[in-house]
């Protein structure tokens, strides 16, 4: 129980650090299960999703054999990245929820922005 409700405190107290910081960009939001991974672009001021990307998508998932791995991380950021460029997007903020920016949502963050992302 007290896993979760540290969890759920990291990823308030980060939302509301990026809201602060936001400016009206978009959020990429990254959720990690055990099995997949997965990334948003969210405008928070309209309320709507602009792209989404995860190792369940079928281009994805028949370059990666497994979604749990750095590499379908990396599968994840550079997909959403050019998501991002069809939706005209260039300007985010990573949003990494409750988890430690460390292994597959670094991985994530750094495919991301080679492929042209900026945050």
């Amino acid at each position: 129980m007290a896993r979760i409700t540290n969890f759920n405190r990291r990823k308030n107290r980060t939302r509301y650090q990026l809201k602060q910081r936001a400016n009206g960009r978009v959020r990429l939001s990254v959720f990690r299960s055990g099995q997949h991974i997965y990334a948003q672009l969210i405008d928070d001021a309209k309320g709507v999703t602009l792209a989404a990307a995860s190792t369940l998508d079928k281009e994805i998932r028949g370059k990666v054999k497994n979604g749990a791995t750095i590499e379908g991380a990396k599968a994840v950021g550079t997909a959403i990245a050019a998501r991002a460029k069809d939706a005209k997007v260039k300007d985010v903020v990573f949003d990494r929820g409750g988890y430690l920016f460390h292994g597959r949502v670094k991985a994530l963050a750094e495919a991301a922005r080679e492929a042209g992302l900026a945050f």
